[in-house]
């Protein structure tokens, strides 16, 4: 057997191997011991895809309707999804948006991220870690505020996504049991939100 195809075979067995998920960096490449020559081997086979500047993908991957959430969490591995993308993650209400909405560390450089649209938001110390939970998306890890923590931030940004938008979410997350008022209460002891409170109030 010639040793392009040797090299090749065994590029994508430690890719595979290697459980990256949908999508990888470069320098995930490197890590799992694949450099430029076994990148370059990789696309000219067409076993991957350049999905974007520094992104690649493997070329039959299955699609899901997580795909661009994947996407993200490739090349913002600190972002933490929240809102509008979290409210439609849990399934919570009947917002959408064309964005993917995510949060960053407070004051810190914003990702370039060329192949969806973006909506980015800050988060402090403690809203960095409380109510966020780790979970994947096509294989890609990723973080994710739960249903509480979303509820109450649609109504700690509600100047970003409207009164009646937060009003529906903690509704229909009660509605579901998906969230509680203790839960609520709670995370308001972490993250106060007047708006929140008084909606709590008049339930």
């Amino acid at each position: 057997m010639p040793s392009r195809a040797i090299s090749k075979n065994a590029y994508l067995s430690r890719l595979h191997e290697s459980k990256l998920g949908s999508f990888f960096t470069p320098t995930q490449l490197k890590d799992i011991g694949i450099g430029y020559e076994g990148l370059r081997s990789l696309l000219d086979e067409g076993l991957i895809i350049r999905e974007a500047r520094g992104l690649y993908a493997f070329a039959e991957a299955e699609i899901t309707e997580y795909h661009s959430l994947a996407a993200v969490c490739a090349r913002a591995p600190r972002s933490v999804f929240c809102l509008i993308t979290a409210l439609q993650v849990h399934d919570i209400g009947t917002q959408t948006s064309p964005a993917i909405w995510f949060a960053i560390p407070k004051n810190s450089k914003p990702p370039k991220i060329e192949t969806v649209a973006i909506r980015i938001v800050e988060f402090s110390e403690s809203a960095w870690t409380y109510g966020v939970v780790e979970r994947t998306f096509e294989g890609v890890p990723a973080r994710i505020t739960n249903p509480a923590r979303t509820v109450l931030d649609c109504f700690r940004f509600e100047r970003l996504i409207g009164r009646e938008a937060a009003l529906e979410a903690l509704r229909d997350g009660l509605r579901q049991r998906k969230v509680t008022v203790d839960s609520l209460y709670r995370a308001m002891e972490v993250l106060p939100s007047r708006g929140l409170a008084t909606a709590l109030e008049h339930l």
